[in-house]
């Protein structure tokens, strides 16, 4: 019975990916991003609990990445397609990019298309994770659990933050075609980031982790949502700085 308990949690994260897609589409932004956190919270303790449990399978394995696909890559890819479709009525869009695909009664501008780009590199980048061994310990790349919360803070900051600057920043379509980009760039780059798997919690062993946890923490106190650019920003520094102090020693 126990073994079945980690492919629950992660048909769970399944789940709330399911639904987040049905509140994207439907331009509920923060009901999405609400089932995005819930299934990146399932996703990270299904790995946890079999570890403890000691029930790990193959099936387990291919069963996170069909989930994490459509909760950390199909979700970001439609919000970032519904954020850049908001920028087709600014004044400065031009006919090149504001072009639009009929099909029959379906009008398909092409600049929110590059949105779903994150959708296709998150698909690639998980293919990759599965088939290589190497990947226990750290990730190479920026995980798509990551990259998701970084892609679904856009609209949470306009939502919450109050802040015409950073909206103005944020609603600019050559700011998310350029993030749309450097997201795909980032999921499947041949960086060596480290992984949140704490084999036991002395301090010594995990010093990178928990002075990431600890700003993370002070980041969100003080800068709420906009915090998580700025964290995933540190998780990547902070990841290449270690490897740095690893290869001097």
């Amino acid at each position: 019975m126990k073994q079945h308990i980690p492919n629950v949690l992660t048909l769970l994260n399944l789940l709330c990916g399911t639904i987040a897609i049905i509140f994207a589409v439907n331009n509920h932004f923060v009901a999405a991003a609400l089932f995005v956190f819930l299934g990146i919270f399932f996703d990270f303790f299904d790995g946890f609990i079999a570890r403890k449990l000691n029930v790990q399978s193959d099936l387990g394995v291919q069963l996170d990445s069909l989930a994490d696909m459509v909760t950390s890559g199909v979700v970001p890819g439609i919000i970032m397609y519904k954020l850049l479709f908001l920028t087709l009525d600014a004044p400065e869009m031009t006919s090149e990019w504001s072009s639009t695909f009929h099909w029959s009664s379906v009008k398909l501008p092409l600049l929110p298309v590059v949105g779903l780009c994150i959708t296709l590199a998150s698909a690639y980048r998980l293919a990759k994770f599965n088939i290589d061994e190497d990947q226990q310990t750290y990730f190479k790349g920026l995980p798509t659990p990551a990259n998701a919360l970084l892609i679904i803070s856009l609209p949470l900051i306009i939502e919450f933050q109050n802040n015409d600057y950073l909206n103005a920043i944020i609603i600019n379509q050559w700011f998310l075609v350029c993030l749309t980009l450097l997201s795909c760039y980032l999921l499947n780059a041949n960086i060596k980031l480290f992984a949140l798997k704490f084999k036991n919690w002395g301090f010594k062993a995990n010093a990178t982790r928990y002075i990431f946890l600890i700003l993370c923490v002070l980041s969100l106190i003080f800068m709420q949502f906009a915090a998580i650019p700025v964290i995933i920003l540190i998780y990547i520094g902070m990841s290449i700085f270690d490897n740095l102090a690893s290869k001097l020693k």
